[in-house]
């Protein structure tokens, strides 16, 4: 019976092209999953193939674990000081083994094991393909529609399935059986059954592959793709830089006649692509990002990592895009937040930062209107500036004398002094319950004791939109932390 045990794996072995070890490692599971059923309790069993006779052993086994640790399955787990009265050298996590009566090969259920038998070898089959296809490290999967799953498109390459999820799909994009399909590689999950390679045509890096496969100049390291914003099946933005100056970066992605980005639009079903140039200096980046658009002048804050952009209004349409589209993926490319206004708009805005920095330093520093004029004039914005700004600077200005920037300065540090110690005051008198709430950073706590928000009670009473303004959050994170302040109002309720 062993002599047909093994002829058996070495068929098996031949047929599904499945190294013989692995075939063996599926005989012994499946000995050993009907040794289990002789057994009451989680035990554990293992089972050894010769794998030169035939014959085997089982053995029932126990995992030693720590003292302190107690036993969590009494069947196959034993202590490590009681395990030390039987092997005196054996240390936790190893195991102790105890011989044991072997299942006849007759008795297996023969559908039972045939099961486990082909389910190893289909595991190992996948894995073995899977393995195969991922050495070659191909980054974009080209296949053909097998089927529908549950709103999933499960596409086929050779023996290999790939999941290319709805959310993933080019919107408006009606794919069918049969249809050839190319998708990028996001990852692949073994845990995953029947296609564990999950695929996406929407992302950024789908498109960056689809160029670098048009554009051999990438490949060899003259042109590179900085980033990519998408709103997919519609419009796309790629910011390119040249490493050889004898290369256009822009001509050279358009190709002649516009032959390689054309033949990305027709991959993604007609997304159309503004090839911007990319560069270090972010205002001109965001100046090339907004193409077509003319741009008259621009405004960067660092600190907000924000710009206010002005355009005239016969480029404010074009700046702004179908549904605020072309800013959106002008904001998305550049990684800066983009504030597009005409020059009516920006000269207001400019009046009220104005008169805002004008009435803070009449009261706070309390000096006349063209004491506060001088400073705004020279670029002073805040009482920080005044306080902290190398005094050699302040020094430079015509208009004051040593005896002034010094008294300025003064002044400014002594109002600083006192507004941190009213704020200290209000975060000292904010409740527990409110600084325990899940979501609440100290970072956070200052913003809302500034705001007058001191209780549980006061944050859940908050519409979003004044969340939103007092802490700068999203819509979307104001409202998840007013719904967890209002927990405990629905508590018991049903």
């Amino acid at each position: 019976m062993n002599r047909e045990l093994l002829m058996l794996v070495e068929a098996i072995s031949r047929e599904k092209n499945v190294e013989r070890d692995v075939v063996l490692g599926a005989v012994e599971a499946a000995l050993a999953q009907a040794t289990k059923k002789l057994y009451e309790g989680e035990v554990d069993i293992r089972v050894s193939v010769d794998r030169d006779s035939g014959n085997y052993e089982t053995f029932r086994r126990w995992l030693v674990v720590p003292d302190d640790a107690g036993l969590q399955n009494p069947d196959a787990e034993e202590l490590l000081m009681d395990a030390r009265e039987r092997v005196a050298d054996i240390e936790v996590g190893e195991y102790i083994e105890e011989a044991i009566e072997s299942v006849p090969i007759g008795r297996i259920g023969a559908m039972a094991a045939k099961q486990v038998i082909l389910q190893k070898i289909r595991d190992a089959e996948r894995e073995m393909l899977l393995n195969d296809f991922m050495s070659r490290g191909e980054k974009i999967f080209t296949g053909t529609v097998k089927r529908m799953d549950k709103g999933d498109i499960i596409v086929e390459s050779g023996r290999v399935e790939g999941r290319l999820r709805r959310s993933e799909m080019i919107p408006k994009e009606n794919l069918r059986s049969g249809d050839r399909v190319r998708a990028m590689i996001m990852e692949v999950d073994l845990t995953l059954r029947g296609a564990p390679i999950i695929l996406s045509r929407s992302a950024p890096e789908f498109m960056i592959e689809l160029f670098r496969h048009e554009v051999p100049e990438i490949e060899q390291g003259l042109l590179e793709i900085k980033t990519c914003a998408r709103d997919p099946g519609s419009r796309a933005k790629i910011a390119v830089l040249s490493h050889d100056r004898r290369v256009d970066p822009i001509g050279t992605c358009v190709g002649v006649r516009g032959t390689r980005v054309n033949a990305v639009t027709n991959e993604l079903a007609g997304e159309r692509v503004d090839i911007v140039l990319w560069s270090e200096d972010p205002a001109q980046f965001v100046i090339g990002a907004l193409a077509p658009a003319n741009v008259q002048s621009i405004v960067v804050d660092e600190e907000k990592h924000a710009m206010d952009v002005v355009v005239d209004e016969e480029n404010l349409a074009i700046a702004i895009g179908r549904g605020g589209q072309n800013v959106r993926l002008a904001s998305d490319l550049t990684g800066w937040k983009i504030n597009i206004m005409d020059a009516a708009e920006s000269a207001q805005k400019h009046a009220d930062e104005t008169d805002s920095a004008r009435r803070l330093f009449m009261e706070k520093l309390d000096v006349d209107q063209e004491i506060a004029d001088i400073l705004i004039e020279e670029g002073f914005t805040s009482l920080e500036e005044v306080a902290y700004v190398p005094l050699q600077e302040m020094l430079e200005i015509e208009s004051f004398d040593e005896e002034t920037v010094n008294e300025l300065r003064a002044r400014a540090k002594d109002v600083l002094l006192t507004m941190e110690i009213a704020r200290e005051d209000s975060v000292e008198s904010v409740s527990q319950d409110l600084r325990d709430l899940e979501g609440v950073t100290p970072e956070l706590i200052v913003k809302l004791a500034e705001g007058g928000v001191h209780t549980r009670d006061e944050l859940a009473d908050l519409a979003i939109d004044e969340l939103t303004e007092l802490t700068g959050q999203s819509e979307e994170e104001a409202k998840a932390l007013i719904m967890k302040a209002r927990e405990h109002w629905f508590a018991g309720q049903e």
